[in-house]
């Protein structure tokens, strides 16, 4: 609005006339004073989101831990399922193994379109399509269909993982305080496959209801699932995403190519795939070896693998601040290094006790390796490929977890469920010569969100600002 005075023109005149003030700065100079260059200055440093910062985090955060709930209670209830699935459509170790392996497809597609799925509709539409997925798969679960479309449709559920896998742990790795957020993501998932088995148990031997009445609560999770991701997440669309992480300017090719190109992004997939296969295999499987090779009862095996759950649960919530003090590289060698020992006394003393105790053990130190991956490529790698990269490494590892404990059953098919320890001691083997491959260093401050970490964001939803310091 232009601005004037009205200035007497003649002592002896009672007429006025309106002169101009000088201009005092220009639109750039005014801009330049209130510090917002178009390109922010060397000193400039990130202002990392937190959990409650900006404010609709406080929603968007307990969301995602509620999705990962989720996805942790379809893992989780694996183990409890099989042999009630086995029962009830008369199934070999092989045959009921496929509910493992077609996930597979969905986690394989999820890789591809992860990226695009941000650039085109954003995390709303991640936050829409990942739960549909759930939901529509369950609620066909709970009709108990023909075992054929039981594989099928875990095909979907596969793809709403990848996609919620992807997306919720790129977003979290990226804030402040990212191994303790990170942690508490993925302890809600192991959170989820804790309870999962006891109620399926529960429902099961002790309530004398079929196997898919499960999936009724699962229904149930899902509908909430979506209703809570969609509206925390709806104003997070494609051109945000793509103004909040920007793509370097001198690229050549996509943001998904570029971080295939990239060695780093290929270690820490290859990790996860076999990560995800030892954590997989050894709770989907635990309850059969427990019942077959140690002998226990039904409710001391489903016992076995709540206590697997629920340690990586607390490793999850607690040793991930154990973790921001070693550093992320260190942190994982060490639980590597005992969770190796821990497999052997699993594998080699035949004790029902020793092994329920190891095993809940092994929970407790594989719990943190996932987050930390995470927020350890989150500092290594350029934010514009840090849904490209943890999207392909999510996904594809992830399928690690439906290759892996197929390979399991169709083995114990012919050579016994005994070979469910030596796999796992050799998948654990594997992951730690890849994690020594890692770069060590980090490229950003996630633990304190750097200089500024107590000035809150101006605007709902941004993701990146800058200040000068």
């Amino acid at each position: 609005m232009a601005t004037s005075t009205m200035t007497q023109a003649d002592p002896s005149s009672s007429s006025f006339e309106l002169q101009p003030l000088p201009a005092q700065n220009s639109c750039e100079e005014n801009d330049k004073v209130a510090g917002l260059e178009e390109t922010p200055p060397d000193s400039a440093v990130e202002v990392l989101q937190k959990w409650n910062s900006p404010r609709i985090n406080m929603f968007r955060v307990p969301a995602t831990f509620w999705s990962f709930f989720v996805v942790g209670m379809n893992d989780g209830s694996y183990g409890a399922l099989v042999p009630h699935l086995e029962e009830y459509y008369g199934l070999s170790y092989t045959i009921v193994s496929l509910i493992f392996l077609s996930p597979f497809a969905g986690y394989t597609i999820a890789s591809g379109v992860n990226n695009m799925m941000h650039v085109k509709f954003g995390q709303r539409g991640v936050a829409i399509v990942g739960p549909a997925c759930h939901l529509i798969s369950y609620i066909i679960f709970s009709l108990h269909p023909p075992y054929p479309v039981l594989v099928v449709m875990f095909i979907f559920v596969g793809f709403g993982n990848g996609l919620i896998d992807a997306a919720w742990c790129a977003w979290i790795g990226n804030m402040a305080n990212s191994n303790e957020v990170s942690g508490f993501l993925q302890a809600c998932y192991a959170l989820g496959a804790t309870v999962a088995p006891l109620i399926a148990t529960a429902m099961i031997s002790k309530g004398g209801l079929g196997w898919y009445a499960f999936y009724y609560i699962m229904v149930g999770g899902s509908a909430l699932e979506l209703t809570t991701s969609t509206w925390a997440f709806w104003r997070q669309t494609g051109s945000i995403y793509q103004a909040e992480n920007p793509q370097d300017p001198n690229a050549k090719t996509g943001r998904t190519r570029e971080a295939l190109k990239n060695k780093i992004t290929w270690l820490f997939a290859l990790f996860i795939f076999g990560y995800m296969g030892a954590e997989v295999s050894l709770g989907g499987w635990i309850v059969v070896f427990m019942t077959k090779i140690r002998h226990a009862t039904a409710f001391a095996s489903g016992a076995s693998a709540t206590g697997f759950w629920g340690g990586m649960t607390v490793g999850r919530l607690f040793l991930s601040f154990l973790t921001a003090r070693l550093g992320e590289f260190r942190s994982v060698l060490l639980y590597l290094g005992i969770a190796v020992v821990l497999e052997l006394i699993f594998w080699l003393v035949p004790s029902l006790v020793t092994s329920a105790v190891t095993v809940a053990l092994l929970g407790v130190v594989m719990g943190p390796m996932f987050p930390t991956a995470i927020v350890l490529i989150t500092k290594l790698l350029p934010r514009s490929l840090h849904v490209g990269t943890i999207g392909f490494g999510t996904a594809f590892g992830g399928s690690g977890g439906a290759v892996f404990p197929f390979i399991v059953g169709a083995i114990a098919q012919k050579k016994g469920v005994k070979t469910l320890q030596p796999i796992i001691l050799a998948l654990l083997a594997a992951i730690a010569a890849l994690w020594v491959c890692m770069p060590r260093g980090g490229g950003k401050d996630h633990e304190s969100g750097g200089e500024c970490e107590g000035q809150e964001l101006g605007v709902d939803g941004a993701g990146q600002e800058t200040v000068s310091v």
